[in-house]
């Protein structure tokens, strides 16, 4: 029997010594994500874990982009995270549909995409076949808490999970 969506993402977060037991909470006045229509809107993450910014700084000047590959699947764990809070289960989602990948750039630094593939490979791993997506990634000057990347997510899914 093949591993479920929840699986793999422990499996995922094991590997690469994360965990989310706190509950993702919005730091203001926003929800951490909207449901709307079969869609799931999850609000920009930044790789923080437990309460800690763990890549922080300009990409290609104080940070490589080993690091902030690093901080894109820490943010985009911390999407699948939500959307595991927010639904229940992982199986309730019907496809990934859009993933926007904001990187803090030095003025020379042009591999934002390259950041960005640490984010869709984890996906992928999550979700094939529906975990392709559309996806922008770009370079920005700055970001919130002085993080490296923020990622945010647009999800299609279903009432309820193929199993009820």
């Amino acid at each position: 029997m093949a591993a479920s969506r929840n699986d793999l993402f422990d499996e995922i977060t094991h590997r690469l010594g994360i965990s989310f037991e706190e509950e993702i909470r919005g730091g203001a006045n926003y929800e951490v994500s909207v449901e709307n229509d079969g869609q799931l809107f999850i609000s920009g993450m930044i790789p923080r874990v437990h309460g800690e910014i763990v890549v922080t700084g300009r990409v290609g000047e104080a940070t490589s982009l080993e690091d902030a590959r690093r901080a894109a699947q820490v943010c985009i764990l911390r999407c699948i995270a939500v959307l595991s809070q927010s639904l229940g289960s992982l199986e309730r989602v019907k496809r990934i549909l859009r993933v926007n990948v904001y990187v803090q750039s030095a003025a020379d630094f042009t591999q934002q995409s390259e950041v960005a593939d640490a984010a869709s490979d984890i996906l992928y791993a999550v979700f094939a076949p529906d975990g392709g997506h559309t996806r922008t990634s770009v370079g920005v000057y700055q970001l919130p808490k002085n993080a490296s990347v923020e990622i945010d997510m647009l999800v299609a899914i279903r009432e309820n999970s193929p199993a009820d």
